[in-house]
């Protein structure tokens, strides 16, 4: 579960905690989770399958039901070098439970030490607030190079991408074979059906470790300079590059050219 929740202000009482908030299954869940396992077993048979991991929320779910149902899946985890604290102190967490799970390993992969110093030295620390191309450049060697490697000699990989999650992501396919010819690859997005509600309704139902930082209103947690969290009414994702246009928000791992290919 997450860490003691911060207090209201003026109140001393318990803030609510991202469990109270948002743990409401939507109608039909039951059938959305048999689905889901039923796509964790399908990318399973594939193998060799992996897990692209966040350590956001919907991903801990993804991890746990691999681990309830003992599937051959590993996971990986890209560690950017920006990520928060609370973000680390959950993969500390995720990789005493994944070694006890030998089913479905974890590996950590980071930035190659001296494309970050030789970027950092030309543009900067703070290169990713003066430009798109700049932060696309930074996601490209914190994120995009280690993720090549993290996906090579895979025939399936799986995210936590939901339809609900933004406009960008709203035709998510539960199945994307548009790497296939190319790279071999299949994508599962085995979530993809779930409201944000269905994601913490099974977190409290099993009582899955979650980012502490959730309970602080970031639905979604990214790199810390480029991670913010969110006010009532704003949409899932205006936390991420919140000084971005709406159209650029994606870091890459999950655009595609019309080709099919990542951007």
């Amino acid at each position: 579960m997450s860490a003691t929740s911060s207090l209201l202000p003026g109140t001393g009482r318990p803030a609510p905690t991202a469990i109270e908030i948002n743990a409401r299954a939507s109608e039909g869940f039951d059938a959305k989770l048999a689905e889901t396992v039923a796509l964790l077993r399908e990318a399973a048979q594939l193998g060799p399958a992996t897990q692209a991991s966040s350590l956001g929320a919907e991903d801990m779910v993804i991890t746990h039901l691999i681990n309830a149902h003992a599937l051959p899946i590993s996971i990986f985890v890209l560690e950017t070098g920006a990520l928060h604290a609370e973000t680390l102190a959950l993969l500390d967490q995720l990789q005493a439970q994944q070694a006890r799970h030998p089913h479905a390993p974890l590996t950590i992969y980071r930035p190659q030490a001296d494309a970050i110093i030789r970027f950092v030295a030309r543009e900067g620390k703070d290169a990713m607030y003066q430009s798109i191309e700049l932060r696309k450049a930074c996601c490209g060697i914190r994120k995009m190079e280690p993720l090549s490697r993290a996906l090579a000699g895979q025939k399936a990989w799986l995210t936590g991408l939901r339809r609900e999650q933004s406009g960008a992501r709203a035709e998510v396919p539960l199945i994307d074979t548009s790497e296939q010819a190319v790279k071999g690859l299949i994508k599962f997005n085995p979530l993809a059906n779930w409201t944000w509600g269905d994601v913490w309704h099974y977190i409290a139902l099993n009582q899955v470790a979650y980012n502490p930082l959730h309970d602080q209103f970031f639905p979604s947690i990214g790199c810390a300079p480029c991670t913010r969290a969110i006010s009532l009414g704003e949409d899932f994702r205006a936390g991420r590059w919140w000084w971005e246009d709406e159209a650029a928000k994606e870091c890459g791992l999950h655009v595609k050219t019309k080709e099919g290919a990542p951007a």
